[in-house]
């Protein structure tokens, strides 16, 4: 589909209405790995219905603030992870494992006790519905957990080997992407922040994971790696410890955070050829920016990466924040685009 230059996108998440899941408690606890149905306010024979209203709402209000790029808001999920993962043949839903979450903590995770597999299709009728409520003629983009980072989300009681693990991840994702192209989505995107935490380990095994999940792959891809939610990791590093190994991908779009971090922006040149989803919200924090303040901060990316191959983008999801703040960052986020797409015209 057509898109304008320096088109606009979430990287995935929308705030959740607070009558749709409780949300001090999932702001009080690491994001779940395992299923926590208690988080959601609504009885569960209504859930699907409220699901989709609320999926309604977020799609309606990406449009309302100018998005070029549409997602589902992940409206139906407790965490960017736990409902794909969870869906999974090979894993004990009754008896979960522990694993260290990226800050160090141990949380209940997945436990693996045999061949992971898909099912079925999880998301399928996600991207229709998208496909069904968006303006025609928008782009739409949907999200899945990457299999590095399920891997790291996992307590591995049958493979004994991190590596097939993670390949074996990697072919649930990509029977998955296959059918989520084949449903409508423009773009599917994985979800690999632990890329990231932990860059050992991805330099090892991940990136062949990665391959595995993208193999044979037609439609246009991306990967969001970051420091971590906002909310919950507050100190964020100068610089990735895990980004120039990805310039050989065969990802098209990596989403890049700049705007907490005040990012050093000429490490995109180590990425020549990619589209770099360009972070520019800070959401470590709920005042508004200013389109002027947004445009200022896709000016520093200019140099260092021609415009064409720039997606405007928050640092991460807005699951977090509340849903006045997360419109009007959004908001922000897509007239200062158009105040840097005016100067190049």
């Amino acid at each position: 589909m057509a898109l304008p230059l320096l088109p606009t996108a979430l990287v995935g998440s929308y705030a959740q209405p607070e009558w749709l899941i409780d949300r001090k408690k999932l702001a009080g606890c690491f994001p779940p790995r395992t299923r926590q149905k208690e988080l959601w306010r609504i009885p569960e024979e209504f859930l699907e219905e409220a699901w989709d209203d609320a999926t309604i709402y977020a799609i309606h209000e990406q449009e309302r603030a100018g998005l070029d790029i549409i997602t589902d808001g992940e409206m139906r999920r407790e965490s960017y992870s736990n409902r794909f993962a969870t869906a999974l043949s090979g894993v004990d839903m009754d008896n979960h494992g522990t694993a260290l979450d990226r800050s160090g903590e141990p949380v209940p995770v997945p436990r693996v006790v045999g061949e992971i597999s898909r099912r079925h299709a999880v998301q399928v009728r996600d991207v229709e519905f998208l496909r069904t409520h968006a303006s025609p003629g928008k782009a739409i983009k949907i999200t899945v957990p990457g299999p590095f980072t399920m891997s790291q989300q996992a307590q591995d009681d049958y493979y004994g080997d991190p590596e097939a693990l993670a390949l074996a991840y990697a072919g649930a994702v990509n029977a998955e992407i296959r059918d989520l192209f084949a449903a409508g989505a423009d773009v599917v995107q994985l979800d690999e922040p632990y890329m990231q935490a932990r860059p050992d380990k991805a330099r090892a095994y991940g990136l062949k994971a990665l391959a595995r999940a993208l193999q044979g792959i037609e439609g246009t891809t991306a990967l969001h790696i970051c420091f971590g939610y906002a909310h919950l990791i507050h100190e964020r590093p100068e610089g990735y410890s895990f980004l120039p190994e990805l310039a050989a991908s065969e990802v098209q779009q990596i989403s890049i955070e700049t705007a907490q971090s005040k990012l050093d922006t000429s490490v995109l040149e180590k990425l020549p050829g990619k589209t770099i989803i360009l972070g520019v919200l800070d959401l470590s924090t709920h005042e508004v920016e200013k389109p002027d303040e947004v445009a200022a901060r896709i000016r520093r990316a200019l140099p260092h990466v021609p415009a064409e191959r720039v997606i405007v983008a928050p640092d991460c999801g807005l699951k977090y924040l509340p849903r006045d703040v997360a419109f009007g960052k959004m908001r922000a986020m897509a007239e200062g685009a158009a105040i840097v797409r005016a100067e190049l015209a």
